[in-house]
């Protein structure tokens, strides 16, 4: 088994690849005691104002969301997610360890503004992602953080330099401007385009290559999650998934397939050992 110390000199030489999951605000409040959503059932009830949905729809968020979706609009599901992440509340400790590391590409599916906040005085690319959109087959949008003016200014795929540290968050952000992907008819399009190749930039698609990824956080026993991290860290030459949960068939299948060690640790033994 792969020790942390490994991990902490992968991370330091750029060879391993953070990838974060709901999971990491597992102990998450925000300033005014609600839990911050750290799985599927969790963001689910935050959505819905704190009720239960049928059994169906519990099965997984993006269900949830559709449903939502068809009964309210999808305006109603954004400013739902919006007001989910907008409540005030901290990062968390692994999160502040991770960027200690000063990684050059860091991947966050988390629909947060957490690490956003942690870089506010470190220059860094945001990338966003979309869904749904007209026009070209992009499913990201590029910005460059401007520290003096403290915002984000959009660019474009030629203006990335090599070197720049790129925040990459797929499943969108409220900042620079609201906007996820959260529901099935989200995740259908993202999934379509990012197979046809435009989930990310070039330079991304370059430098990920013999890349190894530590997913905290993330579990694969949905199709949706296997997919989008399928998708997203192609050309892998393995990896680390922290869990002490016994992986189902389909995620063990996954984890052997993309040559990703299993850790049996929980993500609160990961972050005492680790920190």
């Amino acid at each position: 088994m792969s020790s942390i110390e490994q991990i902490k000199k992968e991370l330091q030489n750029q060879s391993t690849v953070p990838y974060l999951g709901l999971g990491i605000f597992y102990d998450s409040y925000t300033a005014t005691g609600e839990r911050v959503p750290f799985d599927s059932d969790s963001l689910i009830l935050a959505m819905n104002n704190g009720r239960p949905m049928t059994p169906r729809l519990m099965f997984e968020y993006s269900r949830a969301a559709m449903h939502l979706e068809q009964r309210r609009g999808v305006a109603y599901v954004m400013q739902r997610v919006n007001s989910i992440y907008s409540h005030p509340f901290s990062p968390t400790a692994l999160q502040k360890a991770l960027l200690d590391f000063m990684p050059h590409y860091i991947i966050d599916t988390n629909r947060d503004t957490k690490l956003q906040e942690l870089l506010a005085f470190t220059p860094h690319i945001l990338i966003s992602g979309r869904a749904r959109v007209l026009g070209d087959g992009a499913r990201y949008e590029i910005f460059e953080w401007d520290r003096e003016a403290h915002r984000y200014c959009q660019i474009d795929e030629a203006s990335l330099k090599s070197g720049q540290m790129i925040l990459f968050k797929p499943m969108g952000s409220p900042l620079p401007h609201p906007q996820f992907i959260i529901s099935d008819a989200d995740y259908v399009d993202w999934l379509t385009e990012a197979m046809a190749g435009f989930a990310l930039p070039t330079a991304l698609k370059s430098y990920r290559k013999a890349k190894k990824y530590l997913f905290l956080g993330t579990h694969f026993d949905r199709d949706t999650d296997r997919m989008v991290a399928h998708e997203l860290t192609m050309d892998l030459e393995g990896g680390y998934v922290i869990s002490d949960e016994v992986p189902t068939k389909k995620s063990q299948k996954f984890m052997q397939r993309h040559n990703l060690e299993l850790i049996p640790m929980s993500l609160a033994q990961f972050s005492q050992a680790f920190i």
